[in-house]
């Protein structure tokens, strides 16, 4: 279910399907770095302003699914105009700064991106752009990332299936809109 938080800026209701807490896993593969499969935590919030904020964090799994070292963590804003243009700003813990800019598709809940702009740090590894399609599938968030350097191709490295993860305050904020009629046996509300 989208929900529409009432204090949203009008600009970002295309984008609703993005709000909440996420959780999940995926597959990072990539040439010179470790193949692994790993854990994720993505959220987007948003405060009344024109943008949502978003947070990522990942860490690399074993092969029983435990936690076993961070991956790569990101923090970024989120904006969309009157033309379902998106643009994203970026910052990724290994030193990489990055601008997106990519659209809502149309009908449906897809955004296309590819990066515009790369800032590097002295400390970061070799970077020079990439490609992200996020799709809201079935209530779950899916993506897949692609990244190019110097030396690689644009190709696919990482990509995840995620959740909404469920606060006991969202629980009891439904519980508390749910109507005072409710069949006691659960079935009636079906037919």
């Amino acid at each position: 279910m989208i929900e529409i938080p009432s204090d949203l800026h009008k600009d970002l209701v295309p984008l609703a399907f993005l709000l909440g807490n996420w959780a999940g896993a995926g597959v990072h593969d990539f040439p010179g770095s470790e193949k692994c499969n790993f854990g994720q935590e993505v959220s987007f919030t948003h405060d009344g302003r024109d943008f949502l904020e978003y947070q990522s964090h990942s860490w690399v799994l074993d092969k029983d699914g435990n936690k076993v070292r961070p991956l790569e963590s990101e923090h970024g804003y989120w904006r969309i105009d009157a033309g379902r243009k998106v643009e994203v700003t970026m910052t990724r813990d290994d030193g990489v700064i990055e601008i997106w800019y990519g659209e809502l598709a149309d009908k449906k809940p897809q955004i296309d991106l590819v990066t515009d702009a790369v800032a590097r740090t002295a400390a970061s590894q070799p970077y020079t752009g990439g490609k992200r399609l996020y799709g809201y599938v079935k209530s779950d968030l899916m993506w897949v990332g692609e990244k190019q350097t110097p030396e690689v191709e644009l190709r696919p490295y990482m990509s995840a299936h995620l959740k909404k993860v469920v606060t006991p305050e969202e629980v009891e904020r439904w519980a508390k809109a749910l109507p005072d009629d409710m069949p006691d046996d659960g079935i009636a509300f079906f037919k």
